[in-house]
């Protein structure tokens, strides 16, 4: 099935050329199905990319995804045009009233400022708060799993010495559960951040339960034990080439930034880089559709809306 979107939406057009399955309003208003709502708060500077990969991630899945765009308002883009803002994004404020089957939180560059330091931290702690009554299962990417953790459980961050940048090796825990269901025992996923979560404080929390971590970039991806928040560390979400334009983006800069690992074949940056993760990253974002928001969101959404108004 597909994922819908706004028929002008830029990255529609190369999801199509990829032969990925997408409608536009005018046909899905035909269909007599109830699509899943999702809603993705982008919190990455280069918006349009973070679109379609998120987008492509979402598409492996049986199930009619409707996708909403959320922006916050406490936060000037610099990386995006305001037209492109004001045509595809919603403000919080607009669906406060609303109810999600699911939510994605991105990652965010401002991973070294104290998490009251950045600019929109209140207003995505009133969505975080909002989420434990507005939506079934909130998905936290990267800067976004580590905000979550600190605004649910307390859990802090930690500054590293060197930059965590690269394709790493995990290997799965507690096989049972489903958001891990079909995954091989060892599998890699991109890292790029500079700050982690220590492993002993998520295992310490009762309401946590770790399911993949490498011995290289610490815990790779926990939830909560009835599944309505989950953190993924890394990004499965990802393009071949993401790393690529982050490594030659630093480098052109000047700054002192190492070759990312497991990454260009014979580490040579003339090389094209090695696609290891997407079966995985594809299967983590399915399975996360299908066991934690379509089994267990309510079939009436705005029926759920009326009971509790």
């Amino acid at each position: 099935m597909p994922i819908k979107t706004q028929s002008d939406l830029p990255a529609k057009a190369i999801l199509e050329h990829e032969n990925i399955f997408v409608m536009d309003e005018n046909r899905a208003m035909h269909q007599d199905i109830r699509p899943i709502e999702i809603g993705i708060l982008n919190l990455m500077p280069l918006k349009e990319d973070t679109e379609l990969q998120l987008l492509r991630s979402l598409s492996n899945t049986p199930l009619q995804v409707d996708v909403t765009f959320l922006t916050v308002e406490s936060h000037e883009s610099k990386n995006t045009s305001k037209s492109h803002l004001n045509k595809f994004y919603q403000n919080f404020s607009e669906v406060k009233d609303t109810y999600l089957d699911g939510l994605i939180i991105t990652g965010a560059p401002v991973e070294l400022y104290e998490y009251e330091e950045v600019d929109y931290w209140n207003e995505l702690c009133e969505i975080m708060e909002w989420t434990k009554t507005h939506v079934t299962s909130t998905l936290h990417i990267c800067w976004g799993a580590q905000a979550g953790l600190y605004y649910h459980y307390g859990i802090p961050k930690h500054v590293m010495d060197s930059k965590i940048f690269g394709v790493f090796e995990h290997h799965v825990h507690n096989r049972k559960e489903p958001l891990v269901r079909g995954f091989d025992d060892y599998f890699m996923a991109p890292h790029s951040r500079h700050t982690y979560v220590a492993t002993e404080d998520i295992a310490a929390c009762e309401d946590l339960v770790i399911l993949a971590q490498s011995d290289e970039a610490g815990v790779f991806l926990c939830m909560s034990k009835d599944g309505s928040r989950i953190f993924v560390m890394g990004h499965p979400e990802y393009d071949r080439v993401t790393l690529d334009k982050e490594y030659r983006r630093d480098k052109d800069k000047g700054m002192d930034i190492a070759l990312p690992v497991n990454y260009y074949p014979d580490d040579d940056d003339t090389k094209k880089p090695m696609l290891q993760w997407r079966s995985h990253g594809n299967m983590l974002y399915t399975n996360w559709l299908n066991y934690y928001v379509y089994q267990r969101t309510p079939y009436d959404l705005y029926e759920k809306s009326r009971k509790e108004n």
